[in-house]
């Protein structure tokens, strides 16, 4: 018997755990644990926990086409969740257990428990790099280092890339050794809801055919002018498939292979959208090397010497929209309304965050994480330390955005800032941008400008200087 154990991999395509228990041969099932406790503890976005239960049921139908049931169960947290999959490899007889590696530290000393318990008992484990375009690990510069910086990581990824491509596992062929279960062994059914809060996610795909469409649809029709448009939020130019790499729906290597699909160069936007691709490796290859980043660390000493401000009310009105700047409200609201928000964005309100508001990176960090259908600790965790300049990053600290100028350039009509923030739907143009220089906003039941941004501005230099002569 072989057990295959799903977690944020949730797909029968493309899944190396899967496609190698399959080869052998022998009866296999498949087996997701939730673990509320954890998810609680790790801040997961209820959206994002609806999300991940609708594509349960797709992935169990998917699974079922190839003779693999999809057993469930609820335990506490991972330690727990170790424990009773060994307790079912036991129970049901199982030789090997197969899995995908998850490379944050927490989900590491989960997998480290479970191979010293299967050890124990005399089953082996197998683990296989998935999430990833190539292994963490395997990216390393001239001295065996890891890269600090992207740029030089991106082109070494490109250069592997036009060398060897990458590998996709086809879906497999329905096994004939059909499993037998215990009858006490139970099945994902309608019976089994997480112990989790769950906010609607029906707006996002859950089934495999939609998912590949959105992905074949973005290729075939936007990738090319994804540089033009990416930046946009008020234009349709992303290819949003971020709710499905963040859970696994769809990997990463899927997307790179669908953009080489049939092609022997790529355009400036095709180019661009991988870019962004690598960027998601990149940040996981980080936390292989750097597992204090785990442990919300600073990537840069001394960004745990920089004096944050701790005014609840800034930070309030920062979560609900309401700061007097109306792209960090607009985005803030478009967050707090559909669980996603415009990369573009992301940088806006965080810089914002951080460098206007002088609010600690871990606060903003958290907040996205449970807001978010899209989240991903790696990701997340790594555009805020860019925005707050103590990541991994090129760019010094003075990099500051301005929330203004920053709406008049990417909503130039205004129309993103009138849709969210309808109180200023009466105000034309760029004007929606600053909109107390043209009307009484009070009139419209809209805030002042919480902060002045060029008063911020200074003292955030001031604080950065001091902490990095601090450190130094």
């Amino acid at each position: 018997m072989n057990i295959v154990w799903f977690r944020r991999d949730l797909r029968c395509d493309d899944n190396p755990a899967l496609a190698d228990a399959l080869r052998t041969e022998q009866p296999t099932i498949a087996v997701y644990i939730a673990t509320p406790e954890q998810w609680k503890y790790h801040g997961m976005a209820p959206i994002q926990a609806d999300l991940i239960y609708r594509r349960l049921f797709e992935l169990q139908s998917e699974l079922a086409e190839l003779g693999v049931p999809l057993i469930y169960q609820q335990v506490g947290d991972f330690n727990s969740s170790a424990e009773w999959l060994m307790t079912l490899a036991v129970r049901t007889q199982a030789k090997t257990i197969y899995f995908n590696k998850e490379y944050e530290l927490n989900e590491v000393v989960r997998d480290k428990q479970l191979k010293g318990l299967a050890e124990r008992e005399s089953v082996e484990c197998k683990s296989f790099d998935d999430k990833c375009i190539f292994v963490p690990g395997s990216v390393v510069n001239g001295s065996g280092d890891y890269y600090k910086v992207f740029t030089p990581f991106k082109n070494a990824c490109l250069k592997r890339l036009m060398t060897s491509g990458v590998q996709i596992e086809p879906l497999k062929v329905k096994q004939t050794n059909t499993p037998i279960l215990d009858s006490e062994i139970e099945e994902l059914s309608l019976d089994s809801p997480f112990d989790y809060i769950r906010e609607p996610s029906k707006v996002y795909k859950a089934k495999r055919s939609e998912i590949l469409g959105l992905l074949r649809t973005f290729v075939a029709e936007k990738a090319s002018h994804y540089h033009l448009q990416r930046d946009y939020p008020f234009v349709d130019g992303t290819s949003q498939l971020s709710p499905y790499l963040a859970i696994g729906a769809l990997s990463a290597r899927q997307c790179v292979a669908r953009l080489w699909y049939q092609k022997s160069v790529l355009n400036e936007g095709e180019s661009i959208w991988l870019s962004e691709l690598i960027w998601r490796d990149f940040y996981q290859h980080l936390l292989h090397f750097r597992p204090d980043l785990s442990r919300g660390k600073s990537f840069h000493p001394w960004g745990e010497t920089l004096s944050w401000k701790s005014s609840k009310d800034h930070f309030e009105r920062w979560k609900s929209g309401q700061t007097g700047y109306p792209i960090v409200d607009a985005a803030m609201r478009q967050l707090n309304a559909t669980g996603w928000m415009h990369n573009r964005l992301r940088m806006i309100v965080a810089s914002f965050l951080t460098k206007d508001l002088h609010i600690d990176w871990h606060l903003g960090e958290s907040y996205f994480m449970s807001k978010l259908v899209d989240g991903d600790f790696a990701a997340n965790n790594g555009g805020w330390q860019w925005c707050a300049s103590t990541g991994c990053d090129g760019q010094p600290y003075f990099r500051i955005f301005n929330p203004t100028t920053q709406g008049e350039r990417f909503d130039p009509t205004g129309d993103f800032v009138r849709h969210w923030v309808p109180e200023l739907s009466s105000i034309a143009g760029k004007k929606v941008h600053n909109p107390s220089k043209h009307v009484n906003v009070k009139s419209l039941s809209y805030p002042e400008p919480i902060v002045d941004h060029s008063a911020e501005r200074k003292l955030t230099l001031e604080l950065y200087k001091l902490a990095k002569d601090n450190s130094e």
